[in-house]
């Protein structure tokens, strides 16, 4: 079964890089929801502990370290990525020594953001599942990593979990309605474009001329994972 979308909860005051971030991380598909103070954040985690948290340093009530001090007491194991806009190396010592998994310095560029993101996931789900093939496609659930014939492809989040979905329903033909339900959490055709739109992603970055000859349109229906005729 296809994985649920990583819950990150963005703390950040400043709501304008909150808004930024949040666009950011829901573009690469994961489910975010921001907080402004660390009080906020403090009861987020109490009432449900996310996949990983972004955590500015410079909060108007409870600073970053604190914040990530008190979770880690309450030895909740969730991946926190620390945001400061200070680069001393003093203040990168005090949040990883505070509990924070990863630093990043202000400002950043969302690529990077985004990357870390994937390796602190990755970091905390080494047994997401195991890995899968198809017609020398392969897909490691675990890692993230899809290969095919001995090159890598870089997927964001919903690019991955869209694959997945097609690998673990090899040769099913899949309507546009199931997609946006199983991947998207979506249950209406209104918007089912943005199905023929990351498909075609998909195929573009797996090589129309490689494994992306592997997503199949049935017309009329949807798609399918098969080997070409």
């Amino acid at each position: 079964m296809i994985r649920m979308k990583p819950r990150i909860l963005v703390v950040e005051d400043d709501r304008r890089i909150a808004a930024a971030v949040s666009r950011s991380l829901s573009y690469e598909g994961h489910d975010v929801e921001a907080v402004h103070s660390g009080d906020e954040a403090l009861r987020r985690v109490r009432a449900s502990v996310p996949d990983l948290i972004i955590l500015d340093v410079m909060l108007p009530d409870i600073d970053g370290f604190e914040v990530c001090r008190r979770i880690r007491a309450a030895e909740d194991p969730v991946p926190i990525l620390m945001l400061t806009a200070r680069d001393e190396v003093a203040d990168r010592v005090l949040g990883l020594d505070s509990g924070a998994d990863d630093y990043l310095v202000k400002p950043f560029a969302h690529d990077e953001m985004l990357a870390r993101v994937r390796a602190l996931l990755r970091r905390a789900s080494p047994d997401a599942g195991e890995p899968l093939a198809f017609g020398g496609l392969s897909l490691d659930p675990g890692t993230m990593v899809v290969s095919y014939q001995g090159q890598t492809f870089d997927l964001t989040a919903l690019e991955f979990r869209l694959l997945e979905y097609f690998m673990t329903n090899q040769r099913i033909v899949l309507s546009r309605s199931r997609l946006l339900l199983a991947v998207w959490d979506l249950d209406t055709e209104t918007t089912s474009n943005v199905v023929d739109v990351y498909v075609g992603y998909l195929r573009q970055k797996l090589g129309p001329d490689g494994a992306g000859r592997l997503l199949q349109t049935v017309r009329g229906v949807g798609y399918v994972l098969r080997e070409p005729a």
